[in-house]
This record gives C-alpha cells, sequence and structure tokens, in this order.
C-alpha cells in the first residue's frame, strides 16, 4: 500500500489490508474515509470489517463508496464533510487512490479554492491522473438545470432546488418541516436551509412541488409559500388521496378537491422553469398520487427508485399497488440513460453517505429489484418485502398535514394545535 501525502490533513492511498490499521494509527492517522464499494474483486475486505478494524486501532471511520463513473455532488460534498468531521490526519482510500483525490480536488474546485484549470497539474505532482475529474467539471457546468440536495437524517428525506442557470429561477421539491414526535415540537431548520441557499445563490423561487402526500414527513410547502410567495403544486391525483385518508381522520367535512395547492399537474402536463421546460409524469404505486418531475435532462422520481444499492419503494400503503409501481418505473426507465435520476428517500445501507443521485443507465445496469426482472417477478419480490416492513413512525401524524398541502391542524381555543391519531386504522400493520 503506497500512501500519498496530499496536504498536513489529508493523504491518499490504495487498499489497505485490515491488519493495516494499527500500524496506520501507529504513523500518526486519526481517521480512515474508505471511497471503495463492498465487493469490487475477490479478497477485499468490504466496509463492515474495516469499520471493525479501524474501530479496533482507535480510528474513525467514514465510507463514501464511489465508483470513477458514477461521481455525483452528493459524493463530493459527503467525502468533504467526512473529511471535516474527522480528527487529522486523516488516510482516504479506494482501490489505488485516484477516486480519493479526485473527491478532494472536486470539493476544492467546488468550494472556490482550486480552479477547475489547476486540477490535472494538481494531480500530475502527486503521481495522479486527473483527467476525469476535469472531465467531471466540464460536464457539471455544462448541465441544466443545476440541482441541489438537502439530506434530512431524521426520515432519509432529500430535499431539492432544482435552478434554471440562464434565469437563476428555481423550484424547491419535496421540503421537509421539523417535526419530533417525542415531543411534539414542530421546526423550521430544514426549510430555513434552504431558504438560506436560496438567498446565497441569488435564486427566485418559481415553484413549490410536492411529489405526493408524504407518510414519513410534514411538507414544508405552506410555511415556504408564506416565506417566498411562490406557487405550491401536487398532481391531480392528490384528490384520490384526500378522498381516501378524510376517512381515516373522520373528517366529513374535509374539501377533497386539492384546492390546498396553488396547482394541481395533469398527468403528462407541462410547465417552465425560468426557461427550462418541465413536465409531469404521472407515477402511481408507492401512492396513488405520485408523480415524477421531469426538469431539463433531470427527473424527480420521488419514492419509486431509490439509488441501485437499495432498490425501490415500498407499495403497500392504502391505494399502494406493486403493479402499478413496476409500470411507472418502466416508464422512467424508458427516459434516455444518460437522464439523471433524483430519488426522495436514501437509508445509507451498510452505513454509507447519503447518496441520492443516478441515472436511468445505472439503475437498469445495477438495481437489483430491476436488472433481469419482469413484472411478476418485480411484483411478488415487492409485496414478499412489503409484507416484512412496519408502517412509517409518523405516517397518521404525517398525512393528516400533508392532505392539507403542508398545513398544520388550526388551533384550538387554548392556541395549540393537536394532531388525530386514529387507532387500529391500519389492520394487518407489522409492528415496528
Amino acid at each position: 500500500m503506497k500512501i500519498v501525502e496530499i496536504s498536513e490533513r489529508l493523504a491518499v492511498a490504495g487498499q489497505p489490508s485490515l491488519v493495516d490499521f494499527k500500524s496506520l494509527a501507529a504513523r500518526g492517522f486519526k481517521a480512515i474515509v474508505n471511497d471503495r464499494p463492498d465487493g469490487e474483486e475477490p479478497g477485499q475486505p468490504d466496509s463492515a470489517a474495516e469499520r471493525q478494524a479501524a474501530t479496533e486501532a482507535g480510528l474513525a471511520y467514514s465510507f463514501v463508496p464511489v465508483t470513477g463513473t458514477t461521481i455525483t455532488r452528493a459524493d463530493v460534498e459527503a467525502f468533504q464533510a467526512a473529511l471535516a468531521a474527522a480528527p487529522v490526519p486523516v488516510l482516504a482510500h479506494c482501490k489505488g487512490g485516484t477516486r480519493s483525490l479526485t473527491l478532494h480536488v472536486l470539493g476544492e474546485v467546488l468550494g472556490g479554492r482550486m480552479r477547475a484549470e489547476e486540477v490535472q497539474g494538481f494531480g500530475a505532482r502527486f503521481g495522479f491522473d486527473l483527467a476525469g475529474a476535469k472531465a467531471w467539471l466540464d460536464r457539471e457546468s455544462a448541465r441544466s438545470p443545476q440541482v441541489k440536495g438537502f439530506y434530512e437524517p431524521r426520515s432519509g428525506s432529500v430535499q431539492y432546488v432544482v435552478a434554471d442557470p440562464a434565469t437563476a429561477r428555481c423550484a424547491i421539491i419535496d421540503p421537509v418541516l421539523d417535526f419530533d414526535e417525542k415531543s411534539g415540537a414542530t421546526a423550521t431548520v430544514s426549510a430555513d436551509a434552504i431558504l438560506a441557499y436560496v438567498a446565497q445563490q441569488g435564486l427566485t423561487v418559481e415553484w413549490i412541488l410536492d411529489t405526493h402526500p408524504h407518510a414519513d414527513h410534514f411538507s414544508a410547502a405552506a410555511y415556504l409559500k408564506a416565506k417566498t410567495g411562490a406557487p405550491t403544486a401536487i398532481g391531480a391525483e392528490v384528490v384520490a388521496v384526500q378522498r381516501l385518508w378524510k376517512d381515516f381522520y373522520n373528517w366529513p367535512d374535509f374539501p377533497a378537491d386539492a384546492s390546498q395547492w396553488d396547482k394541481v399537474f395533469a398527468a403528462g402536463e407541462r410547465f417552465r422553469l425560468g426557461s427550462l421546460e418541465a413536465s409531469v409524469l404521472f407515477s402511481p404505486g408507492h401512492t396513488l398520487a405520485s408523480v415524477s418531475y421531469l426538469i431539463g435532462d433531470a427527473a424527480f422520481v420521488h419514492d419509486t427508485l431509490f439509488m441501485p444499492d437499495s432498490g425501490t419503494a415500498r407499495a403497500d400503503f392504502p391505494g399502494g399497488s406493486a403493479k402499478a409501481l413496476w409500470a411507472s418505473i418502466e416508464a422512467i426507465l424508458a427516459l434516455p440513460d444518460e437522464t439523471r435520476l433524483f430519488t426522495g428517500h436514501d437509508y445509507r445501507p451498510g452505513g454509507r453517505a447519503a447518496r441520492w443521485e443516478s441515472t436511468v443507465g445505472e439503475q437498469k445496469r445495477a438495481n437489483p429489484h430491476i436488472a433481469g426482472q419482469d413484472e411478476a417477478s418485480f411484483v411478488a419480490l415487492r409485496q414478499a418485502r412489503d409484507k416484512t416492513l412496519p408502517m412509517p413512525k409518523l405516517i397518521l401524524h404525517a398525512l393528516q398535514v400533508n392532505i392539507r398541502g403542508g398545513r398544520l391542524p388550526e388551533p384550538e381555543g387554548n392556541g395549540r394545535r393537536y394532531l388525530k391519531i386514529p387507532l387500529d386504522a391500519l389492520p394487518g400493520a407489522v409492528w415496528g
């Protein structure tokens, strides 16, 4: 294993053996960042074994697995966050060191500490070919729209700001209103972080979009509308979800007419984000009302497809259908292979850093719920898995807020707001 010192804080290397971890600690390293996916080659230590070896050696450990062709902004940000949080010096490794150094220099360029034209010369000084990093930066600068993801760890949700660089107009997609079920407290920390980013980038919010009424978090759409004045929107089939859930909550007078949003999109409807053309793809299965938003070369596919190592979304909520989900996935995968796909959740399998961007081509090749499957096998796989899953812990809390466009219940006579939790409303649900 060759170790190359990049700075006082960072060195990069190829794959260490498990017995190397104690000697790395003896050399003064304080943390390991593993940038290599599990299973790349026979005999490679997996991330769980590395984590254990690091712990036994007294080293901090982070797992940010990437391949050279699939690095995303989320990966770069995760690598930078791992470095920022780790005690120094840090040893980052992959198979040979190139990917680790690539993540570092991409973060330096995106953070304004290095110019793109300096990348290849910087790599050459240390004996690495960073042509791939330069190509990544060239592609990224040419992409439209620009997408910034915000990961909310309590629910594993990903929120997005999608911006047209030509006009500085943006949409916010699937924003989260923070809620702690133990204390009943609400907060706007996540939504305010989005607003801060919008202000920092000089963007104007043109749309606030929800892909569906979420079952695991409150929507911040109403809060953000009050702050920005931008219209809220959702798919037109939300009325079917409203009709279903108004009965769960015994709300006979609830207006199940989608009037809680400023705009409801029909399947296939087109709209604009700045100078970019956008369209609405009806994507039911996870819920009756789910839609995907296709904006430029980016599709926001909510809870249909997760990252390739995480499969697909459950389809057992009231109104869900594994068969409908398969049809929705097929429609998404009919888009060009280079289409960027942005998922609504990530649950960090194996303890890796959160990820949320893939492509149609990657999903076809690497998602085990898709590759080699047909409708019958997918439905059988999805239904069998769903039978083992407990309901999301906030499903009964969240739906009564989210079918109202993210509006909390009105205050009662004492000035407090109250949630209404129906008992035994989901018979047969797995206890979690």
